[in-house]
């Protein structure tokens, strides 16, 4: 229980919510980690912030054997994605990526650096802090293997940023591009550039801005297929309430259907005109019976 009201505040934002606040990400540096890691974490650190927490110190950990201490971290600085970088002869620059789910490990994949052109090495302009990437994913090994498949997830969810009502033409600066052949994942940023075209449409070119990185597969650990069912689980009260009686063709228009008591017909009153109005024989034809004559009055 806190003891005092900045505590309270404190809980009180990291209890659970209807619409969950920005995944934050933490970026740790292993014990032996080399320059060319430390470098890719100081990049991705910057595509990622604000949304991220660089832990500059080296950790000795190894999560594939004892996940303890990620765990530790992640409740620590309320973070449910990871980027850990380390270097040993047996696997040199690697890099682990991997999320969170109820402050346990739900899933991460080892990767390996091949190739890095970092921040610096690009002498271009780059994009403002925050920024919200465009994400491009090619390749048919994203949808065919389940692994790639993970991959392509556990990317979108360390990348995505902030969720946005609408889009301003103007905001859409920054590509990032995944490229899965011949068993490596290329992972290249843009910069959009919006050119003069002679029309309303604007003419678009990318422009490389770094980092980029060539990448390879190693090790997995992926969740068992119920528990990233329960991981994807949404409250009732976020789920659309699906509307009845309204069907779309296909041209995009709308049909309602409604439901009435049924109507008798015989009641209806169709004649308007005085020469078209029943005659009293008529109507007590109708009814069943002769209608009494009126008396004459004395």
């Amino acid at each position: 229980k806190p003891k005092t009201k900045r505590a309270k505040r404190f809980l009180e934002k990291r209890e659970p919510k209807l619409k969950e606040n920005t995944k934050n990400a933490m970026l740790i540096k292993g014990g032996n980690a080399n320059l060319t890691v430390t470098e890719v974490l100081k990049d991705i650190y910057a595509v990622k912030k604000p949304f991220a927490v660089l832990y500059k110190k080296k950790n000795i950990t190894r999560p594939f054997e004892d996940q303890t201490s990620l765990e530790f971290f992640s409740k620590k600085s309320d973070c449910s994605l990871f980027l850990f970088g380390s270097h040993n002869k047996k696997r040199p620059n690697n890099l682990i990526i991997g999320r969170m789910f109820d402050y346990h490990v739900l899933d991460m994949i080892e990767l390996g650096i091949e190739k890095f052109v970092s921040l610096k090495d690009v002498k271009n302009s780059k994009c403002p802090e925050g920024t919200k990437p465009m994400l491009i994913f090619a390749g048919d090994m994203f949808d065919v293997n389940e692994e790639y498949r993970r991959l392509k997830s556990l990317l979108i969810d360390f990348f995505r940023g902030p969720s946005v009502p609408s889009i301003r033409l103007a905001g859409l600066e920054y590509v990032l591009h995944f490229t899965a052949v011949d068993g490596k994942i290329y992972m290249r940023s843009y910069k959009v550039l919006l050119k003069k075209s002679g029309c309303k449409i604007p003419r678009i070119e990318l422009e490389e801005m770094g980092p980029s990185l060539d990448l390879v597969m190693r090790r997995t650990h992926l969740a068992s297929d119920d528990l990233y069912k329960l991981s994807l689980k949404q409250p009732k009260a976020l789920k659309p309430k699906k509307k009845k009686n309204i069907s779309h063709d296909v041209f995009g228009t709308t049909y309602g259907r409604i439901h009435m008591q049924k109507q008798d017909l015989g009641k209806l009153q169709t004649r308007k005109m005085k020469g078209l109005k029943k005659r009293p024989a008529e109507k007590s034809a109708e009814d069943g019976g002769v209608s009494p004559k009126k008396s004459k009055s004395a």
